[in-house]
Parts: C-alpha cells; sequence; structure tokens
C-alpha cells in the first residue's frame, strides 16, 4: 500500500522534486551534525528524512525510467542482465 508521502511526491513537476530532494538532504545533513555534537531530542527524526530522500530518489529514477527512449530501456535491460549473470 502506497504511502500518503509517496502520493504527494506524484503530483510534484521534475523541477519540484529536485529543489525538495536537495532541501531534504540538507537538513539531513545538519541534523546529523547537531545529532553527533549535542544529541537530538528525537533521533529517530534523522530515520524519517533518510526515508523521504529514498521516496525522493525514487519519483526521480522512476520518472527518469518512464522518459526513456526504447533504445535506452534495451540498452538498459542488457545492463541489468549482464549484472545478473555475475
Amino acid at each position: 500500500m502506497a504511502s500518503k508521502k509517496y502520493l504527494e511526491l506524484q503530483e510534484f513537476s521534475d523541477a519540484d522534486l529536485v529543489v525538495e530532494l536537495e532541501g531534504i538532504e540538507s537538513e539531513y545533513h545538519k541534523m546529523r551534525f547537531d545529532h553527533n555534537v549535542q544529541g537530538l531530542d528525537n533521533p529517530l527524526e534523522l530515520r524519517e528524512l533518510r526515508r523521504d530522500v529514498a521516496r525522493l530518489k525514487t519519483e526521480i529514477r522512476h520518472r527518469e525510467i518512464a522518459n526513456m527512449t526504447e533504445d535506452q530501456l534495451a540498452k538498459r535491460s542488457k545492463i541489468r542482465a549482464r549484472r545478473r549473470r555475475n
């Protein structure tokens, strides 16, 4: 079942996704630094931000694959098949 956050990301434009990703990544790095220096009241917020970054990257990659041409998809399939053999 898709989470509400994932459904919200589908409504964003490509440029908005990139901007959101940069903002959340910088917030995550700042929060991680603060946690290492003085500790956080709720360290589970780090996990939530990390998951938000993963959600954003997944949606961006999903859109990249959806916009690929047939040749690019065929090349990608060959590369993936080669990786599976090893």
